[in-house]
């Protein structure tokens, strides 16, 4: 079974707003064993949205549509949705009574264009948005599913879990689908290709392996398809099986619909254990991405950004006669980073990062991309050397994908 997204809006075609509800109704669907044939964006224009919805009614047999369903006049999707239908908009007093409810509840006036919201295509089902003003609206034609939905991410996103998903589940019945993604660090993917071609090719045909590469570090993405869950599970441990002897030198872990930083607050939490970080040259990006995600708060005490060479010997405490002897950038004042931003915070573990991460050498005259990275523990303090080469952006990225690594290395000798 296959769906089809349309998302609607000038906004995404001028790149003043990014897609993200795309890359979440992907995974949604994914999880449930529907396929994603194709994403079309559209612009706010009727005869745009009606071609869209012809060819996506000719591939696909679920058709998400999202935005266009504001108050103003630029949002004209329900209007083109009873062309496309021959249907009539009518008004929805449940709809009614949410919208004025809200307008009350933020004692806001209740004007007439709002009071359209709760105008919708006389054939739809109507799946009340209680985030929102603009309820989404399902439509059933000729076996096919169209459903249409706010913009709002967090609207479209609350819709979706617990009202399409599940009226689709009853409605259809899924395979299963199963991912397995490992994660690996300090191979490209060329040389990766090649080390497990030999596995690779013998694959079972309901098996698919992508390669997915992202500065510095590859995953490995096993997805099976089918209708015996025991089966596709099965299949899917024997090739990991073969597949991490292989790969045991290069292997960092597993990620399920999480990033490595996800997974690594995870195995914190459930340890106990404690986290903080000093960030020179990542400019807080380990600590922003481990932040980012839900719950960080059981187990990330803080972290400090001494980006500056004063910085360091004041707030760390790093001495000034390491940095004159070994450089600012070096494995010494990492390591001494380390140390001391894990004894300011009381952590179980620490990172440190600093580097020259370009395009100008800064205060150490180390090859732009050379960044030193430590981890520290109660008893111990590793540190690695690494060059990163020259683009900025990257420098940053890989030096950040390396400490999670680096870390989780030491997590799992815990």
């Amino acid at each position: 079974m296959q769906a089809e997204i349309i998302t609607i809006g000038d906004e995404i075609l001028i790149g003043q707003i990014v897609d993200t509800n795309s890359a979440f109704l992907g995974k949604e669907f994914n999880k449930i064993g529907v396929s994603i044939y194709q994403i079309t964006s559209v612009q706010d224009d009727k005869s745009h949205i009606l071609k869209a919805l012809k060819e996506a009614e000719e591939n696909a047999d679920i058709i998400i549509v999202t935005g266009g369903l504001g108050p103003t006049k630029d949002d004209i999707t329900k209007h083109t949705i009873c062309e496309y239908f021959d249907d009539v908009l009518v008004e929805d007093k449940a709809v009614l009574e949410n919208v004025e409810q809200i307008f009350s509840k933020h004692k806001s006036p209740l004007l007439t264009v709002n009071k359209q919201q709760a105008l919708v295509p006389s054939k739809s089902k109507v799946l009340m948005n209680h985030n929102g003003t603009a309820p989404g609206m399902w439509i059933e034609k000729n076996g096919k599913v169209f459903v249409s939905l706010p913009g709002v991410p967090f609207e479209m996103k609350a819709l979706i879990t617990e009202q399409v998903i599940p009226e689709l589940s009853a409605k259809f019945k899924f395979p299963y689908i199963m991912h397995k993604t490992i994660l690996t660090y300090g191979l490209g993917e060329s040389a990766l290709a090649e080390r497990i071609g030999v596995w690779e090719d013998s694959l079972p045909k309901f098996i698919k392996l992508a390669y997915l590469p992202s500065l510095g570090r590859v995953r490995l993405r096993l997805s099976a398809k089918g209708n015996n869950k025991i089966v596709v599970e099965d299949e899917i441990q024997k090739q990991v099986n073969l597949l991490l002897p292989q790969i045991d030198d290069i292997f960092v872990g597993y990620e399920e619909d999480q990033s490595i930083e996800a997974v690594i607050g995870r195995q914190l939490t459930e340890m106990g254990k404690t986290l903080a970080v000093a960030e020179s040259c990542t400019g807080g990006f380990v600590s922003q991405s481990f932040t980012a995600n839900a719950g960080s708060s059981a187990f990330f005490k803080g972290g400090v950004v001494p980006y500056a060479t004063e910085s360091k010997i004041k707030i760390l405490g790093i001495s000034k006669t390491i940095i004159d002897e070994h450089s600012v950038v070096s494995r010494e004042v990492a390591e001494a980073m380390a140390t001391s931003v894990r004894a300011l915070f009381n952590s179980d573990f620490a990172i440190s990062t600093t580097g020259n991460a370009g395009p100008s050498k800064g205060d150490s005259d180390v090859e732009v991309g050379t960044v030193c990275i430590a981890i520290a523990t109660k008893n111990t303090v590793i540190s690695e050397v690494f060059n990163f080469g020259k683009h900025r952006e990257n420098v940053i990225g890989r030096a950040t994908n390396k400490a999670f690594s680096m870390l989780q290395k030491e997590i799992l000798k815990k």
